[in-house]
């Protein structure tokens, strides 16, 4: 019996090794289901902590020498530079409006478009955020969005700023392209440098002397946000019209103080009743209560 077991063991052992060593070899190696290949994934999937160009360590001039004094010196400023609050950013889309006359300012909103913004405002107030800032672009369509919302949340009117740079536009060329929607290459030249732009301005880390989380409502437009999504998670940027969003929803994005950013919402539109739901532009105007 004793010498069973210990063949038994034996073999046991040896069987374990061989399987061991099977498994180590490439072939027999599991990958996650969207990827066939077992290298390191590569640098440019990789996070960039200094996307914004306030990574402290950047922002502080560097050790001359180990002496403790420069070191001291070095860490001082490091940890002055140091963001310690989260910065959020909310993003609505302007409602449903209609696309009648060449010129921004016979773009008005629909009565549905109107409706979808009052919800939006209460559903804003409903969370009890305290803005500290909201701006909207200044296309008409933007403007009478963030002038309903303003009516159902707590913040003062005369505050608000209006900026162009958020204007609607096409960032950058899709891929994969579509074929209902090509402008022209200098389009893309003028306005994805403007929207660009805009990135950069509102999306950063929070300032070192920043001494609470800070919230920052942005009324904009489906293009804008879906290629701030893609520039703030670090998503190809050409991947922007991938997403859809429904008008007058909201997307949700924080940026921490190390200078990771997540989502939370992304087109959050579950607040409107089904038959307000929305993402094209009408032909015609259309009364819904």
């Amino acid at each position: 019996m004793r010498k069973f077991t210990a063949f038994a063991c034996g073999t046991g052992a040896g069987l374990a090794a061989y399987y061991y060593q099977k498994l180590r070899d490439p072939q027999f190696v599991a990958h996650n289901s969207w990827t066939n290949s077992s290298q390191p994934v590569p640098d440019f999937a990789l996070w960039d902590s200094n996307w914004d160009c306030r990574d402290p360590k950047s922002l502080v001039k560097p050790q001359k020498n180990d002496m403790p004094q420069e070191q001291n010196r070095y860490n001082s400023e490091l940890e002055k530079s140091v963001p310690k609050y989260a910065r959020h950013i909310i993003l609505i889309r302007h409602g449903e409006y209609l696309d009648i006359g060449e010129t921004d300012e016979t773009h008005h909103l629909t009565d549905r478009g109107r409706l979808q913004a009052k919800y939006t405002g209460k559903r804003l107030h409903e969370l009890g955020i305290k803005w500290d800032k909201v701006i909207a672009s200044n296309m008409v369509r933007a403007q009478e969005t963030a002038d309903i919302i303003l009516n159902e949340i707590d913040y003062d009117r005369s505050k608000v700023t209006n900026c162009a740079f958020l204007r609607e536009g096409a960032p950058i060329p899709p891929q994969p392209p579509v074929g209902h929607w090509k402008p022209e290459a200098s389009q893309f030249y003028r306005d994805g440098a403007r929207i660009e732009a805009a990135f950069r301005r509102y999306f950063h880390r929070a300032p070192p002397e920043q001494d609470k989380e800070t919230h920052t409502l942005i009324v904009g437009h489906g293009n804008v946000i879906r290629y701030f999504v893609c520039r703030a998670l670090q998503f190809p940027a050409e991947a922007w019209l991938r997403i859809n969003i429904n008008h007058a929803s909201i997307t949700w994005l924080t940026i921490s103080p190390s200078g990771n950013v997540s989502i939370r919402y992304l087109g959050d539109s579950g607040f409107l009743p089904a038959k307000q739901l929305t993402n094209r532009i009408p032909r015609q105007a259309k009364n819904v209560v």
